[in-house]
């Protein structure tokens, strides 16, 4: 063998060996993350986090490989937000009323009618006060909040119509196990029922409970048209989802990725609100075809009953959160 020859080999060997080192390491390097939440695959909450994990992939350079688990896969939101701690997930979108029964202070965006619209919620995401609340939420369990995505305004349908808050008295609702909102059927008369969220269709249709409430855009994606007669237009919440990362993925990223994961999952919730608002606008009359009645309501009635029968201190609220969040524009 000439010498030359041998140089050679032993160069094409090495840079056989350093490319496979190179290969090892980027696999080695690459993280898989699970992001779940309890939506279905046609609402903007899932398209768009598989837009954010896709955008995030090539932002990163492929380190981040993340899947997406829609529709409770991996546990009821009571689970994915505990999931959170435990570190058997490593993202989540979920409303805050979830964090709120470790983080109280979350809550007060549930307090009835505390919102004008959509556009004011979005503007106390990005409040003085409520980046206030992210960070005394994160200093006291690690997770960090990156964005507030609309969910819309929550409405109430049920198999009889009612006009105002009386109408409410003695029907069985089911609600979220969370006090907020509870609230609102509580000031009413009605009886609240907790059900978890994927076993809602099923309740309602086999009479477990006779009402519910959510937004229109929910009440499509999860088929409840189908066994409900009446939407009765309460708008009582307006309600808003957050993107989280667990503590234990969140303080392995450096800065820059701190703020890539922070810019993306905005930009998605931006993406999200903008799909929810149009859709939400189009859905009365869709659901007039389908033979639902579409009720307009005292909308005042209920929210007199809230303030006399829930006022926001007896909720552990305070006026000062409220004022802020008033102002908020």
């Amino acid at each position: 063998m000439s010498k030359r020859f041998a140089l050679k080999t032993l160069a094409t060997v090495g840079a056989m060996a350093v490319g496979t080192l190179l290969l090892s390491t980027s696999a080695m390097a690459q993280q898989k993350i699970k992001w779940a939440h309890v939506y279905e695959t046609s609402e903007p909450y899932h398209t768009e986090s598989v837009w954010a994990a896709e955008e995030i992939k090539k932002r990163s350079n492929g380190k981040f490989d993340i899947q997406v688990f829609p529709a409770s896969t991996l546990g009821k939101e009571t689970d994915i937000n505990q999931g959170l701690t435990l570190g058997t997930v490593d993202m989540i979108i979920s409303g805050p009323s979830f964090a709120a029964r470790t983080y109280p202070r979350f809550g007060i965006a549930y307090y009835p009618f505390i919102f004008r619209d959509g556009d004011h919620l979005i503007a106390y995401s990005k409040s003085p006060v409520f980046q206030e609340m992210v960070n005394e939420f994160r200093s006291k369990t690690g997770i960090q909040v990156t964005a507030y995505t609309y969910y819309g305004a929550r409405h109430t349908t049920a198999q009889k119509a009612f006009t105002n808050c009386a109408g409410m008295k003695g029907i069985k609702i089911r609600v979220p196990d969370v006090p907020a909102y509870r609230a609102t059927p509580e000031a009413c008369g009605a009886n609240p029922t907790p059900i978890a969220f994927a076993e809602v269709y099923l309740a309602l249709q086999n009479g477990t409970v006779e009402a519910q409430e959510n937004p229109l855009t929910t009440i499509e994606a999860k088929k409840f048209f189908e066994v409900q007669k009446a939407i009765m237009m309460t708008g009582h919440i307006v309600d808003g989802l957050t993107t989280q990362i667990a503590p234990h993925l969140w303080n392995k990223l450096s800065d820059a990725e701190k703020k890539m994961f922070t810019d993306v999952t905005q930009e998605a919730a931006v993406r999200a609100t903008g799909k929810i608002k149009a859709r939400e606008a189009e859905l009365v009359d869709e659901f007039k075809k389908k033979g639902l009645q579409i009720v307009q309501v005292d909308r005042k009635s209920f929210q007199d009953a809230v303030l006399k029968n829930k006022p926001l201190t007896s909720m552990g609220f305070t006026q000062s959160d409220f004022d802020k969040i008033q102002a908020a524009k």
